[in-house]
């Protein structure tokens, strides 16, 4: 592709910042000039781009005149502020944080819905879920066709990483003295996180429901456009530093026909496969990994049915960063 586009990155020194600008240039996207965005207590790193270190400037400061994309891979504050000033200098948008409504920014997986990118106008806004809507959305999609869906059920254990940076640096550290039996005084997590599992991923509200479990379902029902969905969630925390795991049933209305689900998962775009007997871990498979990994496709125990899955994926990087750069190729290729 000859033609290139100024890009700015928003939240650049953050795990999927930097992750994002890592897929950008592995995957040769047309990047003219690259403009990296932070906050001020961030401003000044450098982070690596084909070969140079381009330094980090504070987001306050910038003209959103100068890029056509902006990726917000910063915290939905981040996004409230500035994303009408990218928007009122012409710049489209792609949002990671999930602070925006649908009506104004839809929720895009490209294996899931991309066609729904055609009927935007510029400057384009769009957001990209959060990665464990991205990652059940590349499973579910080319189930739709084979399952009349009656409720989804699902446990997701989530990487610390899902957190950011420092709630990867307190299992580390967490690691280390409880490894060299010193004393354990929690700090990030509000309780002992090394070798250890926690019930919830932030606080719940008087229903007892966190704010990322309620992010999931209203994501995953835009996403597939089944606004009606039941679907039953629970985020918990597990020791992992990165790599999302999802134990997940689908009940169906009619019995599910195994080998025609194994064939569409087979061959659809995003996914690994597991051959039965056999079923993936993040740490084994899916860290640094572009697909989502499906293991132990079964039916219920008594109930033809239902069917169980298991799914592991790269959170950073398929679920969050690679999405993004997916959704920016399509918009470059068809629309900007």
């Amino acid at each position: 592709m000859s033609q290139s586009f100024d890009i700015a990155v928003i939240g650049a020194t953050g795990t999927v910042g930097e992750t994002l600008v890592q897929i950008l240039e592995e995957r040769d996207f047309p990047v003219g000039n690259l403009h990296l965005l932070a906050s001020s207590e961030s401003a000044g790193h450098s982070v690596p781009f084909r070969g140079k270190n381009v330094r980090v400037r504070e987001v306050d400061e910038f003209d959103f005149s100068k890029v056509q994309l902006v990726f917000f891979a910063a915290g939905p504050a981040v996004t409230l502020s500035f994303a009408p000033r990218a928007t009122a200098a012409g710049c489209s948008l792609i949002d990671l944080s999930g602070a925006l409504p649908a009506d104004q920014a839809p929720q895009v997986v490209p294996e899931a819905n991309a066609e729904i990118l055609a009927g935007l106008k510029k400057p384009f806004q769009v957001s990209s879920p959060s990665p464990s809507a991205a990652t059940l959305a590349v499973v579910l999609a080319p189930l739709l066709g084979l399952l009349d869906l009656q409720r989804i059920s699902l446990t997701a254990c989530l990487a610390v990483s899902a957190q950011g940076r420092e709630a990867v640096t307190e299992l580390a550290r967490q690691t280390a003295e409880l490894l060299n039996v010193r004393p354990l005084e929690p700090a990030f997590f509000d309780r002992q996180m090394a070798f250890n599992l926690l019930a919830q991923v932030g606080k719940p509200d008087d229903q007892g429901h966190t704010l990322l479990e309620k992010r999931l379902v209203r994501e995953l029902r835009q996403v597939m456009a089944l606004p009606l969905l039941k679907i039953s969630v629970t985020c918990i925390q597990a020791p992992v530093f990165f790599g999302d795991s999802f134990s997940v049933t689908l009940q169906s209305s009619s019995a599910v026909d195994l080998a025609k689900v194994n064939a569409a998962l087979e061959a659809a775009p995003g996914i690994e496969l597991v051959e039965a007997g056999d079923y993936p871990t993040p740490v084994g498979d899916a860290v640094g990994q572009d697909v989502v990994y499906v293991g132990r496709v079964r039916s219920g125990i008594d109930d033809p049915a239902e069917l169980n899955v298991w799914l592991t994926s790269d959170n950073v990087r398929k679920g969050a960063a690679l999405n993004a750069v997916q959704v920016a190729e399509l918009l470059i290729k068809d629309l900007l």
